[in-house]
């Protein structure tokens, strides 16, 4: 073990995340992940807990990120012109609320 390595193992944490907390996010993140690969390139609604909500198609997931391909806004498309097409927005699972298929 190196020095530096010695150093940070000595040095006193300023957060620790609680074990059940870390089991439970763990189990939320793969039931998410799960669903949301089952639902690959359907058109779906999300709600975080922060309250921002998003549509657009599911392209993708990485077991910890949903990827949405999103329609731009007016406003983007003023700001970007045409590079503002086909956006595609990584969300973060944990942190995802409620998922609604759009039919």
């Amino acid at each position: 073990m190196t020095s530096k390595n010695k150093a940070l193992d000595n040095s006193a944490h300023i957060y620790e995340a609680d074990q059940d907390w870390v089991a439970g996010a763990k189990q939320i993140r793969q039931k998410l992940s799960d669903v949301c690969g089952a639902h690959h390139n359907r058109n779906v609604r999300v709600k975080t807990i922060d309250g921002h909500s998003y549509e657009g198609t599911v392209v993708g997931i990485d077991g910890c990120h949903l990827h949405l391909a999103v329609s731009p806004s007016v406003m983007d498309a003023r700001f970007f012109g045409p590079f503002a097409a086909n956006s595609i927005l990584t969300l973060v699972l944990y942190e995802l609320l409620v998922i609604t298929l759009l039919i």
